[in-house]
């Protein structure tokens, strides 16, 4: 289990808990967790609370529809969420930034190329 508060990008991130979601995306608490078990979000408990971050939502307050995909990924290569989430915030060399920077920069096929190809 990796300590995500050890991380460099962790205290510069607004984190999102569940009330918080349903709030920006309108759906019900059901539904917003439902996101998660259907990897649509990743998320680790922080401060008690499952939360996500909030760059993980697109201008709409919806869930990044490049985020499922890269997530499926992570995790079908061993990632667990808490790896997962480390990966896509932290710089990764090969891309120059982050890979949810790249995601939201458009960069998805890219992105993905690099998440296959680890181990």
């Amino acid at each position: 289990m990796i300590d995500l508060s050890a991380q460099s990008w962790f205290s510069d991130t607004e984190w999102l808990a569940v009330p918080d979601l349903v709030e920006k995306t309108g759906m019900s608490v059901s539904r917003v967790r439902r996101l998660f078990d259907d990897h649509a979000l990743v998320g680790a408990k922080v401060a008690g609370a499952l939360r996500t971050p909030s760059v993980f939502l697109d201008v709409d307050g919806q869930p990044r529809s490049d985020l499922r995909g890269t997530i499926t990924v992570l995790h079908d290569n061993g990632f667990s969420d808490e790896e997962t989430l480390d990966w896509l915030m932290s710089t990764e060399e090969s891309l120059a930034t982050s890979p949810i920077e790249a995601l939201r920069a458009g960069r998805k096929a890219e992105v993905r190329r690099v998440a296959q190809g680890l181990l």
